[in-house]
Formats: structure tokens, C-alpha cells, sequence
């Protein structure tokens, strides 16, 4: 399940300091399992939940880079959207999101280089309102200037 807010491209001139957009999706077993494949990622702490039941989360545990990609998919489909070019990202992963958790992904804008088109986005992922990833991205913005 996947409830995207507000979707569409937002081009670099229409972008202001404080504007936000937000995804809220459930991480289901199969998304799981799907990101193992598809990234290689097969450690048993997102697979065994015999084996995670002995790690320090007691049970098994989305991949943490599952939970970045929402990230890409609010900076790819809403702010600023189709055409936005990934600079860099930082992350901090601060608690754990456990299969059928709904995450709430949401991106706002901290600072717009109009000249050069770049725009830093704080980003943020939260389970029950508390925040389980946080960083910020720099990312080249699409403009109307290059249609």
C-alpha cells in the first residue's frame, strides 16, 4: 500500500524554502524480498527470523536501504520530481522498520541555489510519528528553461 501526497514535477523556479511532500507505505514481506533480490542484500536478519530472533532486534527487520529508497521515490515523483538528478545523501538510521510497519517518508526543502539549480532536501522517515531514518540530499532540480 502506497499513498503518495501532492504528486508532480516542481520546477526549480517554483520551489520555495519550506515546501514539503510525503509518502506513506506499508513495508510488506514481499517488498522484502524483492529489495534481497534485486540489491543482493541477503543477510538473515531481513530473511531468517529464527536467525534475527538473536541479533539485537529480537526479530527480523526491513533492509535499512529499503527505507532510504522512499526517500528517492518522494525526490524522483514529487519534490522536485521527473527530471531531478541526485547529487548526494546522507543517512542516519536511528530505529529499525519491522515487515507490515507503514512508514511515513516525507522531504521538505532547506536551501535553493537558483543559479545553478541545486536544492538541499531535509529527509525524514517516521514509524508512529518517531523518526527511524533522517538525512538530507543535495539534488540538481529540473527548470522550465531546459523543456
Amino acid at each position: 500500500m502506497t499513498k503518495s501526497i501532492e504528486k508532480g514535477t516542481i520546477c526549480v523556479e517554483d520551489l520555495e524554502i519550506g515546501m514539503s511532500r510525503t509518502l506513506e507505505r506499508k513495508i510488506t514481506q514481499n517488498d522484502i524480498l524483492l529489495f534481497s533480490k534485486v540489491s543482493g542484500d541477503q543477510n538473515p536478519v531481513h530473511l531468517d527470523e529464527e536467525y534475527a530472533q538473536q541479533t539485537i532486534f529480537g526479530r527480523r527487520i526491513a533492509h535499512g536501504m529499503l527505507t532510504a529508497s522512499l526517500i528517492s521515490a518522494v525526490i524522483a515523483e514529487q519534490l522536485p520530481g521527473h527530471g531531478t538528478v541526485y547529487l548526494s545523501q546522507t543517512l542516519k538510521f536511528i530505529r529499525p522498520v519491522l515487515p507490515s510497519q507503514l512508514v511515513t517518508t516525507t522531504v521538505k526543502v532547506t536551501n535553493i541555489i537558483y543559479s545553478n539549480r541545486r536544492v538541499t532536501l531535509d529527509c525524514r522517515c517516521k514509524v508512529n510519528e518517531k523518526v527511524v531514518l533522517a538525512g538530507e540530499a543535495l539534488v540538481l532540480a529540473p527548470s522550465r528553461k531546459f523543456d
